[in-house]
């Protein structure tokens, strides 16, 4: 096995190990949430799609940007809420229901929404986007859907086994996370470099910046929900949005450093979100709590 394939290798099994840690912690209850709250639903699926398209689709074609991180922008709109997120939801103060709720009802959506879109895509830019619904179907269910499910059983049928696993596999999970990231960014670090010109920056900067602005005003009365809708919409699954770069333009070599740049840049933008949620937050807990008079 050569050092690329293990860290690929590292990478995939520290984001299913790290799923199936949060899964652990869920009833399937949870997960069906939203289906009780259709409105919040709605909301949270045109916030996430719809809105995070058209917001790609201007980004690409008001500025002068490479083909390559065009086609990355469109595949990051298209992409479900990605698998490491529900931890930084509920650290903005979103409610657990409502995080893994969010998390399996976008990534169910996906399945029919990714091939869909790609079609009505193909017919307003003729450009030879067809994204089948088999690899989209597989990729999701491998990275998400599988993993959360299997955490969810077991919690049903171990109480006792997915209560004492749960910490010490996420903790696993987000060791061999960082190790395998700094691996990537250490080698492809000249390649994220040299997008930093021609707009790149500037458009990854307005694609995160907006969806958190996107997401925090249809993000509904709770100040908890609106915080976790920001950050789903403008933090996007990584390998579904490779997936359908490299499922539409193949030939595109620069996606995968704009892919890596967009996670910096997101990184970077939703600490001072989250920290910001967390005092706003805080400060409501406290007025909550003074008595009145």
């Amino acid at each position: 096995m050569t050092l690329a394939e293990l860290v690929v290798l590292t990478l995939k099994s520290s984001v299913a190990l790290m799923v199936f840690s949060v899964g652990l912690g869920t009833q399937l209850r949870e997960l069906t949430a939203l289906l009780r709250s259709p409105a919040k639903l709605v909301g949270s699926l045109v916030s996430m799609n719809l809105v995070m398209l058209a917001i790609a689709l201007a980004i690409a074609l008001l500025l002068p940007l490479r083909h390559s991180v065009q086609v990355m922008l469109i595949a990051l709109a298209l992409s479900p809420v990605p698998p490491l997120l529900p931890r930084k939801l509920m650290q903005a103060g979103g409610g657990h229901d409502y995080v893994m709720a969010l998390l399996f009802s976008a990534s169910v959506f996906a399945i029919f929404w990714i091939p869909f879109a790609g079609g009505v895509l193909d017919r307003i830019f003729p450009a030879d986007v067809r994204i089948p619904a088999g690899p989209v179907i597989k990729l999701v269910s491998m990275t998400v859907l599988g993993p959360t499910l299997a955490g969810v059983v077991v919690r049903r049928a171990a109480p006792g086994l997915a209560a004492r696993l749960e910490a010490p596999l996420g903790k696993v999970a987000g060791v061999l996370l960082l190790l395998g990231l700094a691996l990537v960014l250490a080698k492809a670090a000249p390649l994220v470099l040299a997008q930093l010109g021609d707009g790149t920056l500037l458009a990854i900067v307005a694609f995160v910046g907006l969806g958190l602005l996107v997401g925090q005003r249809i993000g509904g009365p709770s100040p908890g929900d609106r915080s976790a809708l920001a950050l789903a919409t403008a933090c996007r699954h990584p390998g579904v949005a490779m997936g359908i770069a490299h499922l539409t333009f193949p030939g595109e070599k620069g996606a995968p450093a704009a892919l890596l740049l967009y996670l910096i840049v997101s990184a970077i933008l939703t600490v001072p979100y989250v920290a910001w949620r967390r005092r706003v937050l805080a400060k409501d807990a406290s007025l909550a709590a003074t008595p009145a008079g």
